[in-house]
């Protein structure tokens, strides 16, 4: 019962968490797998060697990335530099204390930290808690989201994955108004009468639906979707 009750406790504090592992050594990233996954984290995601860890950073988003900077192959992806300091989500870094000196020179930014090898699973545990303080989990009471994208209603607010969208008044009107009705195809006609209260020319609701969509749909897979006569539908891509 006490167990349980830990596990729950876990889960609230982070949220279940998106967290990429890139390291080589099998056995740090399998003790940081059940390390982390005990406490609540989801593994989204494992790479073994440095170019495996940019390519899934790439292809989608992680709330923490684990980066063991001991990886032998660092050297052709630079530590991560390929990835925009905008776009990167917070990172852990693993090192020994001989190569600490080579690490050094890129901390400081408040988003990256480093624990040194060999691995002690309470110091990983306490670094990511700090990495990720502040940076709001998916959920929570009075939120409504589909796939990663998250409405946080009680404080106004949208984020997709880590990124927050940063939304003009009408933009949330509009979002919560798609994420309320998700998987149905609204009209121009319920939107206007929603946002503003009235029925506006249908190239302003076009205006606003493209404003929200390069917020909402930086990343894969596009969640606003234009319906042709008939109006927009936020949800899954349909085949």
């Amino acid at each position: 019962m006490r167990g349980n009750t830990e596990v729950q406790a876990a889960l609230s504090r982070t949220g279940g968490r998106d967290v990429l592992i890139a390291g080589h050594d099998s056995t740090d990233t399998d003790l940081l797998t059940t390390t982390l996954g005990l406490a609540g984290y989801h593994i989204a995601g494992r790479a073994g060697t440095g170019v495996e860890g940019i390519e899934q950073l790439t292809r989608r988003r992680f709330d923490l990335v684990v980066w063991d900077a001991t990886m032998p192959d660092l050297r052709d992806v630079a530590r991560g530099r390929r990835i925009p300091p905008e776009d990167r989500p917070p990172l852990l870094y693993l090192i020994t204390c001989e190569y600490l000196h080579t690490l050094l020179p890129v901390l400081g930014r408040g988003r990256e930290d480093y624990v040194t090898k060999p691995v002690r699973a309470a110091e990983v545990l306490a670094r990511a808690q700090i990495l990720l303080r502040g940076r709001r989990p998916p959920g929570g009471a009075g939120a409504a989201g589909c796939e990663d994208l998250v409405l946080d209603r009680a404080g106004c607010q949208a984020w997709r994955g880590s990124r927050a969208l940063g939304l003009t008044p009408a933009e949330y009107r509009l979002l919560s108004h798609l994420l309320s009705n998700a998987e149905h195809v609204l009209s121009k006609e319920q939107i206007s009468r929603h946002v503003w209260g009235e029925c506006r020319a249908s190239e302003a609701i076009e205006k606003l639906v493209s404003r929200l969509r390069l917020k909402v749909d930086r990343e894969e897979p596009a969640l606003i979707h234009t319906h042709r006569g008939f109006g927009y539908r936020l949800g899954r891509p349909r085949r």
